[in-house]
């Protein structure tokens, strides 16, 4: 059989598509095991900061290979999830109402604020371990900077108490977030009744 041109054309064309559809796969198949990756350091990391990489490969189902040829370190891996981590904070609490009544705003960014704490975890204990300390204060910055503005719109108004400083507030803010998460770990309170008791408990200590 006499091969032409355009057949030879045509054969180059089918293997080209051929070779570009298996790319596109390898492409798909990479960006799978790296979400499954990042998915599974941020559950393993939240409530383990000191888990290692076979214990986060073996959550995401893969290889200690596998997740070297995304991530060339646990340090690298562990940047990537802290900075999903901050990102997804600031995109959730942006779309919190802070307006109106402040005892209302703070209710609902603790709300809000409780179910990305819990979620997340001890990723800043792991983070804290691995990356610059100008780095993880980036974790507290957009978070804090709105609950200082709710609470000193509250202590102008005399709605929160004035005769404590703001940062202080602050702290203890955090603290009950970060006790409650670890006492639904521990089995103490329950993730549903979490917020409820996050809400009152922090209102009732900076209510004036």
């Amino acid at each position: 059989m006499t091969t032409t041109p355009a057949s030879t054309a045509a054969a180059k064309r089918s293997a080209g598509a051929a070779d570009g559809g298996r790319d596109r796969a390898k492409r798909a198949d990479a960006l799978r095991n790296v979400e499954s990756i990042v998915a599974a350091a941020t559950r393993v990391l939240a409530t383990d900061p000191d888990a290692s990489i076979n214990e986060i490969a073996r959550a995401a189902g893969v290889g200690r290979v596998t997740l070297y040829g995304h991530f060339d370190s646990r340090a690298t891996l562990v940047r990537e999830v802290v900075d999903r981590a901050i990102a997804q904070t600031d995109a959730s609490l942006a779309e919190v109402d802070l307006d109106g009544d402040p005892r209302e705003a703070l209710a609902r960014m603790l709300e809000a604020t409780w179910h990305l704490t819990h979620r997340f975890g001890a990723l800043v204990v792991a983070g804290s371990q691995v990356l610059p300390p100008e780095e993880m204060r980036r974790a507290h910055d957009g978070p804090m900077a709105r609950a200082r503005d709710v609470l000193e719109r509250g202590r102008a108004a005399g709605e929160f108490r004035a005769d404590m400083p703001v940062e202080w507030q602050l702290s203890v803010f955090q603290a009950i977030l970060h006790g409650a998460s670890a006492a639904v770990h521990r089995g103490e309170i329950t993730a549903d009744d979490a917020p409820a008791l996050v809400r009152d408990t922090t209102l009732a200590a900076l209510s004036a």
